[in-house]
């Protein structure tokens, strides 16, 4: 018989076992301390909660209920431990962990229209405005581009939280990508206030 306790993970609630919280609790102890020097330590906390509460609802169906140290234990070696980064990683492409699940999203920040473009650009890691061109030709040859591109619209969804957008590049969403993402945002808000 184990006990398990009932916890909230990102804005989701969970039922975790003793051992696992105890695990977990630590390690979250751990980021806290890791990020209690950056300037936007309660926004990168928050995304990567959010990141592992979408890695544990993953391993939760009708017949698991609890979160088992098993599950912990994968979901850090995903995320990684700050001990795995060091500040020569913080300089580096953010591709120092395996090569991250790639899926393609709309992309809402350098959308035109929908952002259709925009994320398969990013997908593929090339510049959307070739594929606007490629769209624009099959309009102008017969409007088939118009159906295309409706048609990925309704079936792309759009990428809405910070991992969605990493992950969109297929770059692994862990903590030294999430921090990036962060801090990246932040510094393109102050660019543009001082604007």
């Amino acid at each position: 018989m184990k006990i398990t306790v009932s916890i909230n993970l990102g804005g989701f609630s969970f039922n975790i076992d003793e051992d696992a919280y105890a695990e977990l609790k630590r390690y979250l102890k751990n980021l806290e301390l890791h990020f209690s020097d950056e300037e936007n330590s309660s926004e990168i906390l928050s995304d990567i909660e959010f990141r592992m509460s979408e890695l544990f609802r993953q391993r939760l169906n009708s017949y698991k209920q609890v979160i088992t140290i098993e599950d912990v234990s994968e979901v850090i070696s995903i995320m990684g431990t700050p001990e795995d980064i060091s500040d020569s990683d913080s300089e580096s492409t953010g591709h120092h962990y395996a090569h991250g699940y790639h899926r393609m999203y709309r992309d809402p920040d350098h959308r035109i229209i929908g952002g259709v473009c925009a994320g398969m650009g990013a997908y593929w890691n090339i510049d959307p405005l070739i594929l606007r061109l490629i769209f624009v030709a099959l309009i102008l040859a017969g409007g088939l581009g118009i159906l295309i591109y409706l048609i990925l619209y309704i079936v792309l969804p759009e990428a809405r939280t910070r991992a969605q957008k990493i992950e969109m590049k297929g770059i692994p969403v862990n903590i030294h990508n999430i921090k990036k993402a962060v801090k990246k945002e932040f510094d393109n808000v102050r660019k543009n206030m001082k604007l």
